[in-house]
């Protein structure tokens, strides 16, 4: 089948241009002079105002797959990326069996290999079993298979264990990606020091050893200051944060939980959302570059593990199909980014610092009025803090490698 779009503006180089044509054709995508003339055969797709924009990278997502898969498998969540105009994306190796060995990973690697509609890329942990302490994980044998090093969910405590982490992972070109949280000073209560205590400690270690790093998740105003900190004396660090982030703060969370408190598992996760001022502050590190990425921390669970009200419900909620619109809806309908900007933090600032292709384009309609409704999602969790708001904008399609990988339908959005 060979698919031409014509129209709309696309993406190119920071700007914007009149799309020509583009045709897609046999595993590849010509545009401008190269696409020719239209031919019977072809399926015309006509955009107005749409733009083609550089697909997404999402370099913290959890697929489930292998151990879990009733939460999410390689190809529900592979979908569910693509739907969300994602063509690449890393899995944190929170799976059975841990991807320390070769043979963990090559479990995980068959599964990726048979199923994934997009490119999945899979982290290698730190510590065997991804433990957070003990042994290091067999770093080196399985280092050309993994995008990068993390035990995403376990702070790793001890300073030797992680010194020698980074010194491992700078031998061998790798990142490492880090979960910071300090379990001593969060059984003490202090939630927020457990966060930027631990990323105090590792932006001494990575000046020390050199080694590429990179921070997960953060969620208060002190990570911010002290990564931004770092950047300036030439500490080779990046670091992410999420969309519920930079768009929710705890006023929102008291309030699901006074109105609607059987709802309270969509808005927990780890590390929690924090304080208006937290939120302002990340915004803030988005904007001036301190905060590299938007990565979206899709961590699906079972209707039952996010249906125990707040306090027994599990962390972690979905989000690659979300993602784009409400930040979209909320950072650049408002001004606070641009939409190159925007792009930049989902695209082309993660592929960048992990050393990754373009590998797609996705079609963004902002004319379109919706509402986020997980009943449509095709990943397996449907529990997130964005379910029922309203957004601009729609993902039309995803094209992958030459490839459309997904194409919106009213008949597959049913309500």
């Amino acid at each position: 089948m060979t698919t031409r779009i014509k129209g709309g503006k696309i993406y190119k180089d920071g700007s914007f241009e009149a799309n020509d044509s583009l045709l897609i054709h046999d595993g590849s995508v010509f545009g401008g002079s190269e696409s020719g003339e239209e031919t019977a055969s072809e399926r015309v797709i006509t955009l107005d105002n749409s733009f083609i924009l550089p697909s997404l990278c999402d370099v913290h997502v959890h697929f489930r797959e292998p151990g879990s898969s009733y939460k999410e498998t390689v190809k529900t969540g592979s979908l569910a990326a693509a739907k969300g105009g994602y063509t690449t994306v890393g899995t944190m190796p929170n799976v059975r069996p841990v991807p320390s060995t070769p043979e963990g990973l090559e479990e995980q690697l068959k599964l990726i290999r048979e199923d994934a509609v997009i490119e999945v890329l899979p982290y290698g942990s730190i510590t065997m079993e991804q433990s957070g302490s003990g042994e290091l994980a067999q770093m080196e044998a399985i280092a050309d298979d993994v995008i990068a090093f993390s035990d995403d969910g376990v702070g790793v405590a001890d300073e030797g264990l992680m010194r020698a982490a980074m010194e491992q992972a700078k031998g061998l070109g790798k990142i490492i990606a880090a979960h910071c949280e300090d379990m001593e000073l969060l059984r003490e209560g202090k939630v927020r020091e457990s966060e930027w205590k631990q990323i105090e400690r590792d932006l001494k270690l990575a000046d020390e050893t050199g080694c590429a790093y990179h921070v997960c998740h953060i969620s208060c105003k002190e990570s911010v200051e002290l990564i931004r900190d770092a950047k300036k004396s030439g500490v080779d660090v990046t670091c992410e944060t999420a969309p519920h982030y930079l768009l929710l703060d705890s006023d929102f969370v008291q309030e699901v939980l006074r109105t609607t408190p059987e709802l309270g598992g969509r808005v927990k996760m780890n590390p929690p959302i924090k304080e208006a001022e937290d939120r302002c502050a990340l915004v803030e590190g988005l904007m001036d570059g301190t905060v590299d990425m938007v990565a979206t921390d899709h961590a699906p669970h079972s209707a039952e593990e996010k249906g125990r009200g707040f306090e027994k419900s599990l962390n972690g909620i979905t989000g690659l199909e979300c993602a784009f619109p409400v930040l979209y809806t909320g950072l650049v309908e408002r001004g606070i980014l641009t939409l190159s900007e925007l792009i930049d933090r989902m695209a082309a600032a993660p592929r960048k610092r992990f050393g990754l292709a373009e590998n797609g384009f996705f079609v963004f309609d902002p004319t379109v009025s919706d509402v986020i409704d997980s009943r449509t999602f095709l990943s397996k969790g449907h529990s997130t803090p964005f379910d029922g708001r309203p957004v601009l904008g729609r993902i039309q399609m995803t094209v992958m490698d030459g490839k459309i990988v997904y194409e919106y339908s009213e008949a597959h959005d049913e309500r």
